[in-house]
């Protein structure tokens, strides 16, 4: 327990330090009159409280992957301790604080407006594209875990097509309709209930002082499949919204659209990043827990919860369980579409005011996003196959969103180097997964490997050139636009 406690103070304490100092680099000012004011229109663009919007903020970048993600990556050892607190502190909370602040100062602009402003509009049409496909992914995983619970607590004949269809309809109604009449009302009551649920959990840990892995005992990988999953790249796509996500910048820019003030920023980008962080150091330790007294077999995040909450919070605790595991990943779902929808609307400069403009947009979304869903359905393997994409495509999106952070401090003369390092690193990450993923390309490079004896140093070796050819090209363009 000692290392966890370290680790939990340590990201409180970046909250207050390293995240004033992030903040002193962009420079908030809060005499600037902000999108929600300016463009008010009722729908997208409307000022709403500093402590809903980080409550919305919060619950749309966590939803499960704080649990879950961080359920997975505990099995990789106290290697997934580490990787929450440096990763939320100096790579995650400074993405997420750095695009919000970005598009708040670019009129509420979408993450791909942002990227193709400072990549150029080659990169931007191709994000576009990206980036409206990782959204319906997300609308789609976030879909079948939540159905597929339902349809075991209700009686047969609400099976899981019948809750597929209303979930998506609530999306459907989540999407168009104004900020305030849906998501403003319950996303701070089940924001609270996921805050709640994980500080149960917390004192709990301090109370039972469970036997879990110490960052003295080394970073060993502990993995069952440690030949085949190596920690590096697989625990750092593994644990993703605990650390860095690429979909957050997605969801950083829509809480812009709503902010009174520059100065409430940190609380909300860098604070609601931590506050995700904390929540997954909690459950990678609960769940280092339960692989310790129950082994490493069990692989359904779900019944991790469950068998927690319901031995350390009883039946309340249970609730609670349940309520996260089925509305949590909805609340994500819901904003992706409705990023979606705004990203193709900024693409196309449609505005937004009137309920035809938004169904024009939203309609070959939520067809594409049904479609794909209802492939997935056919067997489990389908639906495993898109959250292996979905994961890498999410932290793919971290590491174009971070080239343009750097870029724009470039140019506005300030630190550039707290977004060009993880953007250095989570290139190798990417570029590294893709070729020692078993469901990317890893199966055929582990036999190019074999045959020529050389282990997994060719894919490492990749990475690692993706990563200095990133720092090259940057370079280039540096000394071309130098100021």
């Amino acid at each position: 327990m000692f290392s966890f406690t370290i680790c939990l103070l340590a990201l409180i304490v970046g909250y207050f330090t390293y995240g004033k100092f992030i903040e002193k680099i962009f420079g908030p000012d809060p005499n600037i009159v902000t999108p929600a004011i300016t463009q008010q229109d009722g729908v997208d663009f409307t000022p709403l409280p500093s402590w809903k919007i980080f409550f919305i903020q919060f619950l749309n970048i966590a939803g499960l992957g704080p649990i879950f993600g961080a359920i997975m990556g505990a099995k990789f050892g106290s290697a997934s301790f580490l990787w929450i607190v440096i990763g939320s502190i100096f790579a995650g909370a400074t993405h997420d604080y750095l695009a919000g602040m970005l598009s708040l100062r670019n009129n509420g602009a979408s993450l791909t407006e942002l990227i193709g402003k400072h990549l150029g509009k080659t990169t931007k049409k191709v994000m576009v594209v990206f980036t409206i496909v990782l959204m319906v992914l997300v609308g789609v995983v976030f879909v079948s875990g939540p159905a597929a619970l339902l349809a075991k607590l209700t009686p047969d004949s609400l099976d899981m097509l019948f809750w597929i269809i209303v979930i998506f309809a609530y999306y459907m109604l989540a999407t168009m309709l104004p900020i305030d009449k849906i998501i403003g009302k319950i996303y701070p009551i089940f924001a609270f209930a996921l805050i709640f649920m994980a500080v149960g959990i917390l004192v709990m840990l301090f109370v039972h002082h469970p036997d879990i892995p110490e960052l003295t005992d080394g970073l060993a990988n502990t993995h069952p499949n440690a030949e085949h999953l190596p920690i590096f790249p697989i625990m750092f796509v593994s644990i993703a919204c605990g650390a860095i996500s690429g979909f957050h910048a997605t969801q950083s820019p829509l809480m812009a659209r709503y902010m009174k003030n520059e100065k409430h920023g940190r609380p909300i980008f860098y604070g609601a990043m931590i506050t995700e962080g904390i929540v997954a150091l909690i459950w990678a330790a609960a769940a280092s827990y339960f692989y310790g007294k129950n082994g490493m077999g069990e692989s359904n995040a779900s019944v991790i919860v469950n068998s927690i909450t319901g031995e350390w919070l009883g039946t309340f605790g249970g609730l609670l369980a349940i309520l996260g595991v089925i509305f949590a990943p909805i609340t994500s779902g819901d904003t992706a579409l409705r990023s979606a929808r705004l990203i193709v609307a900024d693409a196309l400069n449609i505005k937004q005011k009137s309920i035809s403009k938004r169904l024009l947009v939203s309609l070959p979304i939520f067809v594409c996003t049904f479609g794909i869903l209802t492939y997935s359905m056919k067997d489990q393997s389908g639906f495993d196959m898109i959250w292996r994409y979905f994961a890498w495509c999410n932290q793919a999106l971290s590491v174009f969103t971070l080239w343009a952070l750097t870029v724009y401090l470039y140019k506005q003369q300030k630190m550039y180097w707290v977004t060009l390092v993880p953007a250095i690193f989570m290139t190798v990450v990417c570029a590294t997964y893709l070729l020692v993923a078993p469901e990317c390309f890893g199966s055929v490079m582990v036999k190019i490997q074999n045959y020529l004896g050389l282990g997994n140093g060719l894919s490492y070796s990749i990475g690692g050139a993706a990563g200095l050819l990133s720092i090259v090209l940057f370079g280039i363009w540096a000394r071309k636009n130098r100021i």
